[in-house]
C-alpha cells in the first residue's frame, strides 16, 4: 500500500536518491537546462526551488545550508550570483518542466527542466518589454477609446507629411 507516501522514491534508497537529486541540481544550475525523465524532473523541482529561495538572501547561514544539499562550490557561486539576480523579484516558480516525448531505447517519458528566467524564447520579459506593466485581457473603455483616438490622430499627421 502507498498510504502517506508524499514523494516519489525513484526506486532508490535514501542515500542514492539524495545523491541523484544533488547531481541533477548541480547539472541544472551549471547548464540552466537539462533533459531527464519526467519522474526525476518532478522530484527535482521541490528539491531545488527552496534552495533558490534561500539563495535570494545572500547570508553565510543560507550559503552553508544550500552547500549541505549540493556539495559543490561552483554551484553555490552560480546560485547566489547570476541566478539569484535574475529570480530576485519572482515570488516562486523558478523551474519549468516541458515534456519532450519518449526515449527511444526504453520508452521512458522524457522532459526538459529549466530555469524560467534563463529561457529567452518563453520569457516575455527578455524580448525588450521589461518596462511594461501587467494588463488584463479586457481593458477599460477609456483606454480603448484613447487608443483609437491616438491612432486616428497619427494617421492625418502622416498624410500631411507625405504631401510636403
Amino acid at each position: 500500500m502507498r498510504h502517506r507516501k508524499k514523494f516519489n522514491h525513484l526506486g532508490r534508497k535514501k542515500g542514492h536518491r539524495r545523491a541523484l537529486l544533488a547531481n541533477l541540481a548541480n547539472a541544472l544550475i551549471k547548464h540552466k537546462r537539462i533533459t531527464t525523465t519526467v519522474a526525476k524532473a518532478k522530484a527535482l523541482r521541490p528539491y531545488l526551488e527552496p534552495l533558490v529561495t534561500r539563495a535570494k538572501t545572500n547570508t553565510t547561514h543560507n550559503r552553508r545550508v544550500v552547500f549541505s544539499y549540493l556539495q559543490d562550490k561552483y554551484s553555490i557561486q552560480e546560485l547566489f550570483g547570476p541566478i539569484a539576480e535574475k529570480v530576485g523579484s519572482r515570488p516562486g516558480g523558478y523551474l519549468r518542466i516541458i515534456r519532450t516525448g519518449f526515449r527511444k531505447g526504453d520508452g521512458a517519458d522524457m522532459a526538459m527542466i529549466e530555469f524560467v528566467d534563463f529561457n529567452e524564447v518563453y520569457n516575455p520579459k527578455a524580448g525588450g518589454q521589461q518596462g511594461s506593466r501587467k494588463r488584463r485581457r479586457r481593458g477599460s473603455k477609456k483606454a480603448a477609446a484613447g487608443a483609437t483616438s491616438a491612432a486616428q490622430s497619427e494617421a492625418p499627421a502622416a498624410a500631411t507629411n507625405e504631401e510636403e
